[in-house]
């Protein structure tokens, strides 16, 4: 009947009861099935559904299921930036990584760490968050193998044009095959980071040729000059 928010409510209710009579399993499948049904419908209603089976995944010490579910969850976060206008679901995202990060450490998947750690500092830089995403970067040195990995390479990279508002850096970086072979989610951030300022590099002025006759510039030749080479 496309009855979707109806149906995910008895889905809901039926994992409650699960829960209940001591079936977890059970409750964190009907949950991700829920989440799955609805993903394309409710997406905000799909990360929390996803969350939920986290949770009870998590409680039940299974953490690489857990761990799953959250990715799930963080990759639908990233996918809303792009409908929302709402600050706040950068920050959940970021948080969301954070805790999907922690988990891996926990059972010692350091490689994974590592591009969680790109993500996050993604995350960090589409919110014009610099601050938060050099300390990810610092943080994670206490990674084991982070710190001399191409991972952190990049993003000390990245950063390092970020803050010079080198968009050709930025770019590059972004379009390297670390980037760009991620979660398609997280390289569509990539692709899509804009330094603060339009992005352009400051270059060094270039000696004016001269004018015939002792002619000086106008403003509209200078206005043509300036977007010369085009807008992007």
């Amino acid at each position: 009947m496309q009855k979707l928010p109806e149906a995910v409510q008895l889905i809901e209710k039926a994992s409650m009861m699960y829960l209940e009579n001591g079936t977890p399993d059970t409750a964190a499948m009907a949950l991700e099935r829920a989440g799955k049904l609805i993903e394309n419908v409710d997406p905000e209603k799909a990360v929390q559904l996803y969350q939920q089976t986290a949770n009870v995944f998590e409680n039940e010490e299974r953490l690489r299921q857990a761990v799953e579910l959250l990715g799930k969850a963080s990759r639908l976060l990233t996918c809303l930036f792009h409908i929302s206008v709402f600050r706040f679901r950068f920050d959940e995202a970021a948080l969301s990584i954070q805790k999907e990060k922690n988990i891996y450490k926990e059972i010692e998947n350091y490689p994974t760490c590592y591009k969680k750690t790109i993500a996050q500092v993604l995350v960090h830089l589409h919110r014009n968050d610099y601050v938060a995403a050099e300390r990810c970067v610092r943080e994670s040195y206490s990674i084991p193998g982070f710190n001399g990995s191409e991972d952190c390479a990049a993003l000390e990279q990245l950063l390092e044009g970020y803050d010079q508002q080198d968009q050709d850096q930025v770019s590059d970086v972004c379009n390297s095959p670390l980037f760009k072979y991620m979660d398609n989610d997280y390289a569509k951030l990539g692709l899509s980071l804009v330094v603060p300022g339009g992005g352009i590099k400051k270059k060094s002025p270039a000696t004016p040729q001269a004018k015939p006759d002792g002619v000086t510039a106008t403003a509209a030749d200078e206005e043509e000059d300036e977007y010369s080479g085009g807008l992007c």
